[in-house]
């Protein structure tokens, strides 16, 4: 009675209730339904106008075809064909990471079966009694020490090659491409689905994406390896919903898409990738704000790559992600490391920071 007494007598506080439970839950507005929202202007993300155009400047004198920067859920901006279904090329080994969290932690796939239990080989010359010991683990982090031919290389790959059984399971990281094209195979053997309506059905579905479909992946096959790559095309919008849901560790509207254990493991440096910083799961990962050329990154932040300039950029630290794409089909177009580096730097500069922060700053334009 006498807590009614006192709401009668404050009708400040019932309006104040009233007022609260009107207001959107903090998740609203996270994560984009049909179609992605977007600020305002920059200035109410935190980022300067001016810095952002002096950032397209630079991306209009190099080959960029779109790029998406999103904060917070929202898009930030946004230029070029961002709704072109563009070849994703080696992102697509980021795009089967996250299927292989959810095969793992439904139990269909252990990181510890070898090769020789799963029954992987490959054609002549096929693989060593040596190389079958190696397990999924070590193909999911470029460690598997099987330097048989395979599909999709780069010249730049295949030249680096090392010999076959120069290096035991687990001792030395290439990144290569027979890791990635067998777990492929494994994971098509292990859950008895096709990759691309796997990935329609347990990713692109729930996170409503705009442009992909499941015909726009296929297998690319040839003579020097029995295990398929397997080539995907996506918007960059559809891209940084990807990336959102690796921001939220695997969670999309309070639902978990990929186990968030997986996700922390994924974007973990496994092996020292040098100036690129870690390996994980599939997953390039910043170390001691090594990644990209011209710009120290902040702990935490990961990525997805994709020859020609393809990338899929997560700053946690910055609630933030950035994808940029290139119009690979087109001979000759291409960005490399330091031009994309250059970008996320003006990007970054153009974020309005607390004084607090101003020495990063200051440490990003010392690394120009």
């Amino acid at each position: 009675k006498s807590y009614h007494r006192q709401m009668r007598r404050c009708p400040w506080i019932i309006a104040l209730l009233l007022f609260l439970v009107s207001l959107p839950s903090a998740a609203t507005g996270t994560f984009p339904r049909e179609h992605w929202e977007s600020f305002a202007t920059p200035e109410d993300a935190g980022f300067s106008s001016e810095g952002l155009r002096a950032a397209q400047a630079h991306a209009s004198s190099i080959d960029t075809a779109a790029v998406m920067l999103v904060v917070q859920g929202r898009v930030v901006t946004q230029w070029g064909r961002t709704a072109e279904r563009l070849n994703v090329h080696s992102i697509r080994k980021s795009l089967v990471s996250a299927l292989y969290g959810i095969a793992v932690g439904d139990g269909t796939v252990s990181l510890d079966s070898t090769l020789a239990e799963l029954r992987i080989d490959d054609n002549e010359p096929s693989l060593t009694e040596g190389e079958r010991r190696a397990t999924v683990r070590q193909l999911i982090t470029a460690r598997s020490g099987v330097y048989h031919p395979a599909l999709y290389e780069t010249p730049g790959m295949a030249a680096m090659r090392p010999l076959r059984g120069s290096h035991s399971p687990g001792t030395f990281w290439y990144y290569n491409n027979w890791d990635f094209n067998a777990l492929g195979t494994i994971y098509v053997q292990a859950t008895g689905t096709d990759i691309f309506e796997a990935f329609q059905a347990r990713i692109a579905k729930p996170l409503r994406m705009e442009d992909w479909r499941s015909g726009d992946g296929e297998y690319f096959r040839g003579r020097d390896s029995i295990h398929a790559a397997y080539p995907f095309r996506m918007s960059a919008r559809d891209l940084a919903r990807f990336g959102l849901l690796y921001l939220h560790r695997g969670n999309w509207e309070g639902n978990s898409i990929i186990p968030s254990t997986w996700v922390k493991d994924s974007v973990a440096a496994h092996s020292d990738a040098g100036f690129a910083g870690g390996y994980g799961y599939l997953w390039w990962v910043a170390v001691n704000g090594r990644h990209l050329p011209f710009v120290n990154l902040p702990a935490g932040s990961f990525s997805a790559q994709g020859a020609g300039g393809h990338y899929l950029l997560v700053i946690p630290s910055m609630d933030l992600v950035l994808v940029h794409r290139v119009n690979t089909d087109i001979r000759g177009q291409s960005v490399n490391a330091r031009q994309f580096g250059e970008l996320v730097r003006l990007i970054l500069e153009a974020r309005v920071v607390p004084a607090a922060n101003a020495r990063d700053r200051e440490s990003n334009r010392r690394h120009r």
